[in-house]
């Protein structure tokens, strides 16, 4: 079985892109299994614990659907905060062959000011990273 981890934000065309990705790979319904995580915000940690869940949010049950709906086994995994480190530890805690990152369009300056999630996931990860862009429905 190949582990792939699908590391989500809340950008829902990312997260289709990073589901459709995942799909489309060869035996990806019979060989593929699916790590689906997102690092709970500051907002979203500090909600009641029954809000607090991974499998509420939006984009976590979308690819979730979706990879379900092409036959791909799926796992939901809670992120650690910040994303890029919860990302590493959750590629090494499951053993990861590949990481799916989505990524939004900066330019070289933006990401240098703001930073980048799948920059520093792309940098430190031991598995091989894929960054995939947007897909619309």
């Amino acid at each position: 079985m190949y582990t792939i981890l699908l590391p989500v934000d809340a950008d829902e065309d990312r997260a289709r892109g990073q589901a459709a990705f995942v799909a489309e790979l060869p035996s990806a319904d019979t060989d593929i299994k699916a790590i689906v995580t997102h690092a709970l915000t500051k907002e979203e940690a500090e909600a009641p614990e029954e809000l607090r869940n991974v499998e509420r949010i939006s984009t976590v049950k979308l690819v979730r659907d979706y990879l379900r709906d092409h036959e791909v086994e799926v796992e939901l995994a809670e992120g650690q905060q910040p994303p890029a480190d919860g990302i590493i530890e959750l590629a090494d805690e499951f053993d990861v062959d590949q990481i799916v990152m989505g990524s939004r369009k900066r330019s070289p300056t933006g990401k240098a000011v703001f930073g980048s999630v799948s920059q520093q996931v792309l940098l430190e990860a031991d598995d091989p990273v894929t960054v995939v862009g947007s897909r619309a429905e």
